[in-house]
């Protein structure tokens, strides 16, 4: 047991440091003035929150839009590229695999009937202060979409 205690103090100090250095963990507010989105699909508010769950996150996004629609979503998952659930308010969505590509860079990648159909990437401006969410997909017609987010950390 004396062994393995100072083991387990040195695990969890390193993780609790590699989690608290995550830039994406906090709290982000859509800049709808920074944002590039198609007309009529920006959101006229976005809270992004994230938080460190193990060597992954716990998302948690809500969404207001201009004709008084909302938008809930949320998931945990590890940046090791495994499939997580993605839940909304009317159920389950579609599912995101996350790879972390460096510190400052997330790759989510979302998926319906085996295929990738949207991806998004997030980068941590140096900074710290701001994300710049990029996501690309298809429209109904098959037109692929690339809508520019911009959060800044709250």
């Amino acid at each position: 047991m004396k062994i393995l205690t100072p083991f387990l103090l040195v695990t969890l100090v390193t993780t609790s440091a590699w989690a608290s250095d995550d830039p994406f963990v906090g709290k982000w507010i859509l800049d709808v003035e920074r944002s590039e989105y198609p007309a009529g699909s920006c959101p006229k508010a976005m809270v992004i929150e994230m938080e460190t769950i193990g060597h992954g996150v716990r998302y948690k996004s809500d969404a207001v839009y201009a004709n008084g629609k909302t938008i809930h979503t949320e998931y945990t998952a590890d940046y090791d590229g495994n499939q997580a659930l993605v839940m909304g308010g009317r159920g389950m969505m579609l599912p995101v695999f996350l790879r972390r590509i460096d510190s400052n860079t997330v790759v989510a990648s979302y998926t319906q009937s085996l295929q990738v159909v949207a991806t998004s990437r997030r980068v941590i401006s140096e900074d710290k202060r701001f994300m710049t969410v990029t996501t690309t997909s298809k429209d109904p017609s098959g037109r692929s979409v690339t809508t520019i987010g911009v959060y800044k950390k709250q």
